[in-house]
């Protein structure tokens, strides 16, 4: 089980950064719009840019106690009951990775702009 939860987590974390990506591409579209005002698109583009960069920081946050639950996990032995697993789980840092209710919980929102979450 421990092992599937990571590989949840692992696909959120390449999905949250795709989001990441997608804000900043999306960004350049707008430096892009020869239509626009210059003031109008500087703006929308950094905004667009720094919430996108924001997100960083959360995948970060969430590579790091991944990495981390790992390394715990790789320390147990092959009979380690489940609930060893789940405390580790439970020990991190991060909401998202710590509480099962919110596994994976950023992938099911509807959002226009990369989540910190």
């Amino acid at each position: 089980m421990s092992l599937q939860k990571l590989a949840r987590e692992l696909d959120e974390t390449a999905r949250q950064s795709a989001a990441m990506v997608e804000g900043v591409a999306l960004a350049l579209e707008v430096l892009a719009d020869k239509s626009r005002s210059c003031e109008e698109t500087r703006k929308e583009a950094v905004s667009t840019i720094i919430s996108a960069l924001q997100g960083q920081d959360r995948i970060e946050q969430r590579c790091q106690n991944m990495a981390l639950a790992v390394r715990q996990f790789a320390l147990l032995p092959p009979t380690a009951p489940e609930s060893v697993y789940d405390e580790i789980w439970s020990s991190l840092v991060l909401d998202e990775l710590r509480v099962p209710a919110l596994s994976g919980v950023a992938a099911h929102g509807v959002h226009g702009e990369a989540e910190l979450f």
